[in-house]
């Protein structure tokens, strides 16, 4: 076949998987207004999980599984604004990794509100002001976010998802030749985390102007026809910047986790995690006591993080993450007897990737 015949056939499936689709949503319709009638939560983590992990099962094709995910998150995301529209509230600026992350989950039509700190998107929820917040606990350089440890035992937001997201700086500019480029800019810690491209790239002398996110970097550069920018993908994309190198950091391996906050309790699945804050007894003892009691029943304790008590002198807080819902009988059994003082943070579907 030629180009042309080629062209034709590509034209005569996306007809039919136009048609598909829009069938599929006359069905999204009709489960919107059920849940309307109901109650229940538009966002189903459990279920998204579910059907791509059961279309992963049965491909057979060249998709791969995250090609699959990509795709369908997309189709997720179109659906619920199909049944009720959202504010997604996260972490600015624009272009930000934050706004990356929601718009993995939450796709390019959702409405989504930029906020300046951790503590803005988790008061704009606290006020109804926003159906969802993303932002930051963790990255697996640099640890735990403290600003969202804080907030978590401050507000009342339940975590109802998350997302454990590649973090790759793209090196981003309209310079055509590299040896033109005579600035480049980037947060400081953009630019720490790619020496070794510099280097490489780099041999004479270019000026570094440091800025207070990568998607300023992108703004500005765009504004510098002599420059480029460490930034995002979607900082690029954003401000029309070309790409020339899509992954240049040090640690290729650099992960952040994210959370998804709202106000409601997931279901269980089968693929469940809980996190709680658990502030224990003034006791010597107390704590390992505690952590034995989920050895005890079988419960995977799979992260303690320690936070300092700030109203109080040298005591701590601990954020645990641990494997089952809320709603099991012997996790519920534990919290509901433990001498300690338990927060329940929210029971939400694992987001490894390796479980997907």
């Amino acid at each position: 076949m030629n180009l042309d015949d080629l062209r034709k056939h590509i034209n005569a499936l996306d007809n039919e998987l136009l048609e598909l689709l829009n069938k599929r949503m006359e069905y999204v319709e009709e489960v919107g207004k059920v849940k309307q009638n109901d109650g229940s939560a538009i966002y189903r983590p459990e279920r998204e999980k579910e059907i791509i992990q059961r279309l992963c099962t049965q491909n057979q094709g060249q998709l791969t599984p995250e090609a699959i995910e990509a795709i369908y998150m997309e189709i997720f995301a179109v659906s619920r604004n199909l049944e009720l529209p959202e504010k997604v509230a996260y972490l600015g600026p624009e272009g930000s990794y934050s706004h990356q992350a929601a718009e993995s989950r939450f796709g390019a039509m959702s409405y989504y509100l930029p906020l300046s700190s951790i503590e803005s998107v988790f008061k704009v929820l606290e006020n109804k002001e926003a159906k969802f917040g993303i932002v930051p606990i963790e990255n697996n350089t640099d640890g735990a976010v403290g600003a969202t440890l804080d907030c978590l035992k401050k507000y009342n937001s339940l975590i109802v998802s998350e997302a454990y997201m590649d973090i790759h700086h793209s090196f981003a500019t309209e310079v055509d030749d590299l040896k033109d480029v005579k600035r480049i800019y980037s947060h400081p810690q953009g630019y720490n985390q790619c020496k070794n491209f510099l280097e490489e790239h780099f041999l004479q002398d270019v000026e570094f102007i440091p800025t207070r996110s990568t998607s300023a970097a992108a703004r500005r550069s765009k504004e510098d026809p002599s420059s480029a920018a460490i930034c995002s993908h979607i900082a690029a994309k954003l401000y029309s910047l070309p790409i020339h190198f899509e992954k240049i950091e040090d640690n290729l391996a650099n992960q952040t986790r994210f959370l998804i906050l709202s106000d409601f309790k997931n279901q269980k699945s089968e693929h469940d995690k809980t996190s709680i804050l658990a502030q224990t007894e003034d006791k010597p003892g107390s704590l390992v006591d505690f952590l034995q009691s989920f050895q005890d029943i079988g419960i995977n304790l799979t992260k303690i993080e320690s936070r300092p008590v700030k109203e109080k002198k040298f005591e701590s807080i601990f954020f645990i993450d641990f494997k089952g819902h809320i709603e099991d009988e012997k996790i519920k059994t534990l919290i509901d007897n433990s001498p300690n003082k338990i927060k329940w943070l929210g029971s939400y579907v694992s987001g490894e990737k390796n479980e997907i």
